[in-house]
């Protein structure tokens, strides 16, 4: 169950379990999450995987061989078989085109794809793209976007240390008014610590963001800039003595920036984005399933490393400027890994669309879950690590009815052709050699089934 409170969004077609609630409806018929939701599962169960083209062509080949196995049999036994050679001819000219049906063989991708793709919707896993199910089996990396994906995305201010002689709060009070006007996370936790002391914000004029620097503003009329030390290296403003404190926070894990009045700089600013729950063992779950984890993040190296080493990730990508990720992804997989990248913000869309396999926390904008490949209803890695799961056992089932389909027919053809009368003086009947081709689709369609009851690796 899911707590729900007021102004909470309710998807349609949940069950409440206790209580009674008033729900406005915002969405009504195909633009519902549930009708999306419906569309996805089925667009993924319609789809063709990459081996199912393999399987294909190797069909269209098989077919002519085992007409032309047929007719070398009958011709066979009608030279050289015993008398009446003609029906010992047939029978087994029958029998090979009966047992040598491919059943077994056009079955065995599309059913495990449909119980698969089926398994992990209810898993809360959704793939938008078919082939996005064997890719995903095949990545080797996983890239992670920091703010929102490994942590709650809901940034605090933890420390605020002035430059001499300037007070606390009206450094607190003029950044917080620039920063109101500003939707990111780290903007929110300013402009919040700034409520909590009942601080009024004041009237800005000239407010320009600067993407992946900062932002600035005149308040009051005052010259305000705030952002990463990028920024005041960019504008030429001196750090000074706030310089060794921000590298300070940097490596307790803290996100610093520095604010400047009037081109001089005036406070460096301590931001801490809380680590999910979940993060450091669904990172361990990504290692127990073979894969390497890289994180992605527009933080300075020092804070990187030490949110990496808390972690447990393998590679850390720091400094990263937004229209950066794309370059970031191409390095990552530079040894020609493939490679699946997991975000949920607007600026995540170009990185999803050129991974390999793009994955798009559930809680993200409606951009990235356009992007990706892969959307988890959930808004934790949990969903991802399930993701992996559910790619690889079902790329595995597939591969279990491939193998029976054609060790099936390339035991059974001689067979049916009477390469063992000879030595035991038996035929095979067309009537075995279909309870057996029936057997074969049997066998296929039951192992498939048998992903209906894979268990989640990370419980949501």
């Amino acid at each position: 169950p899911v707590e729900k409170t007021k102004d909470t969004q309710v998807v349609g077609g949940t069950v409440n379990g206790t209580g009674i609630l008033t729900f406005a409806a915002t969405k009504v018929g195909g633009d519902t999450m549930l009708a999306q939701i419906i569309q996805m599962v089925e667009q993924a169960q319609g789809a063709k995987l990459p081996i199912q083209g393999i399987v294909d062509k190797i069909t269209a080949v098989f077919v002519p061989i085992v007409m032309a196995l047929a007719a070398l049999t009958v011709l066979v036994w009608f030279l050289v078989g015993p008398d009446p050679a003609l029906s010992f001819a047939l029978v087994a000219g029958v029998a090979v085109l009966i047992i040598a049906c491919p059943c077994a063989m056009g079955l065995a991708t599309p059913t495990s794809i449909m119980v698969g793709t089926g398994r992990a919707a209810e898993m809360g896993v959704l793939f938008r793209k078919g082939d996005a199910l064997q890719s995903l089996q095949e990545a080797r990396i996983v890239a992670l976007d920091k703010t929102g994906t490994l942590t709650l995305g809901r940034p605090e201010l933890t420390e605020l240390i002035v430059a001499e002689g300037l007070d606390r709060d009206d450094v607190l009070q003029q950044v917080a008014s620039v920063e109101v006007t500003s939707e990111h996370p780290i903007a929110e936790a300013i402009v919040r610590a700034a409520k909590e002391k009942e601080l009024s914000l004041s009237k800005i004029e000239d407010f320009s963001s600067i993407t992946g620097y900062g932002v600035q503003a005149r308040v009051e009329g005052r010259d305000i800039l705030i952002g990463a030390d990028r920024l005041m290296e960019r504008e030429g403003v001196s750090l000074g003595a706030l310089q060794s404190a921000g590298i300070d926070l940097g490596k307790k894990g803290r996100t610093p920036l520095y604010a400047a009045i009037d081109g001089r700089i005036a406070a460096v600013i301590a931001v801490a984005d809380p680590i999910k729950e979940s993060t450091p063992a669904a990172i361990s779950a990504l290692h127990d399933l073979g894969l390497k984890v890289a994180m992605i993040t527009g933080d300075n190296q020092g804070t990187a490393d030490v949110i990496g080493r808390e972690l447990g990730i393998d590679h850390v990508v720091a400094e990263v400027l937004p229209e950066g990720k794309v370059a970031a992804l191409e390095a990552l997989r530079a040894d020609g890994s493939k490679l699946a990248f997991v975000g949920d913000g607007i600026n995540d869309a170009p990185a999803l669309a050129v991974a390999d396999v793009g994955i798009a926390i559930g809680t993200g904008t409606d951009v990235a879950i356009e992007a990706a490949d892969v959307v988890l209803m959930s808004g934790d890695l949990k969903g991802v690590v399930n993701a992996f799961h559910i790619s690889q056992r079902t790329m595995s089932n597939i591969h279990q009815n491939l193998f029976w389909a054609f060790g099936y027919n390339s035991l059974l053809i001689p067979v049916a052709a009477g390469v063992l009368y000879p030595v035991t003086g038996l035929m095979l009947s067309p009537v075995l050699a279909a309870g057996a081709m029936a057997l074969s689709s049997v066998f296929v369609l039951t192992n498939a089934l048998r992903l209906r009851w894979i268990k989640p690796v990370m419980a949501e």
